[in-house]
């Protein structure tokens, strides 16, 4: 007989998740404070991996002398640089590059629209039919993206559908990622998985920087610093972790709800950090994007539980092992799951 829940564990677990979406909501603002310092978006973004990498290196050490992983094969090998330039170099790259033309809030908004692409991604690979409500939701969610939009252009100018546009190409570069990544995680686990592609994805960025800039332009003010090592740690590394904690403890579809409060708090933040104003059309994308992602996360959450309701059921009608193989499926379930709600 298994033990009770400590009354304080869910408590935790949700606060972890909270405190994980509010940090990775804070890029943006950072990023944008150190733009005001006259710094690219390459410049910025090796500013942050130069300052996470450290941590992702130690990590990695540690979660490697944890216990034995899997064996990887040549395949596996090229898949997770492939995923670490995609993921996070492209994904990083563009959503930077796109934070010069927008506001943080539109750009926090237009990245949350990954599960969507994930959605189509994943029917046009394994020839899945969107359902009618799905299909509903995705319209509900790009409405929210247009109608935001639309709020920016008229204070950022023509040039926001530039970056409408590249932090979009972010999403999809991020959505490609955790298709390919599904084979991966339960090999490696999700901490191991994610130290080892940022890693990767810091050196890729690090060497990107020294080709097309002069190592000089590292030579700056002492709050591009602090804004730097914020990028890096209290942006990046922390939220992950925090994130992946909260899921192990409360569920991946209990730690989707809760860290829905990302848009939300990056409006609120640049509101007060940035001055960027909160505006009727602003809040009411914000609703619809939020009621669109929302949705289709719990339907496929539904999903998921059904599979493997029937898997488990298959297999024990097969024989006595069934109750083991559930375990590692939803082991492996969340595992993936994980990767979705931290990384973003």
């Amino acid at each position: 007989m298994e033990a009770p829940e400590p009354r304080w564990k869910p408590f935790l677990g949700a606060s972890l998740v909270l405190a994980g979406a509010v940090f990775f909501s804070a890029k943006a603002i950072f990023v944008k404070l150190v733009y005001r310092y006259e710094i690219d978006s390459i410049t910025a973004l090796a500013l942050r991996m130069l300052f996470a990498i450290p941590f992702f290196a130690w990590i990695a050490y540690r979660s490697g002398n944890s216990k034995p992983s899997a064996a990887l094969t040549k395949k596996d090998v090229a898949l997770i640089f492939a995923l670490a330039f995609l993921g996070y170099y492209l994904a990083s790259l563009f959503d930077f590059m796109g934070l010069e033309y927008i506001s943080a809030g539109l750009e926090r908004l237009t990245l949350f629209v990954y599960p969507t692409i994930v959605l189509v991604i994943s029917s046009l690979l394994y020839k899945r039919k969107i359902k009618a409500v799905e299909v509903f939701a995705i319209l509900l969610t790009y409405s929210g993206i247009a109608i935001a939009f639309i709020g920016d252009i008229q204070t950022e100018g023509p040039e926001a559908s530039k970056g409408v546009l590249l932090v979009f190409a972010s999403a999809v570069a991020y959505s490609l990622y955790l298709v390919g990544s599904e084979s991966l995680i339960p090999k490696l686990g999700s901490v191991r998985f994610t130290s080892y592609l940022m890693l990767l994805s810091g050196m890729i960025v690090v060497i990107h920087f020294f080709i097309v800039k002069n190592p000089a332009a590292l030579i700056q003010p002492a709050p591009v610093y602090l804004y730097g090592l914020a990028l890096g740690v209290l942006t990046t590394v922390i939220p992950a972790y925090f994130t992946t904690e909260g899921i192990r403890m409360i569920g991946s579809g209990r730690a989707a709800i809760v860290g829905s409060v990302g848009p939300m708090s990056t409006i609120l933040l640049a509101w007060i950090f940035l001055g960027e104003p909160i505006t009727s059309s602003g809040m009411a994308g914000t609703v619809l994007v939020l009621a669109g992602v929302l949705s289709i996360g719990k339907k496929k959450s539904e999903t998921t539980k059904k599979e493997s309701a029937s898997a488990a059921n298959g297999t024990a009608a097969a024989n006595g092992a069934a109750s083991n193989r559930k375990n590692q499926d939803e082991e492996d379930s969340e595992n993936t799951d994980n990767a979705e709600i931290t990384i973003n």
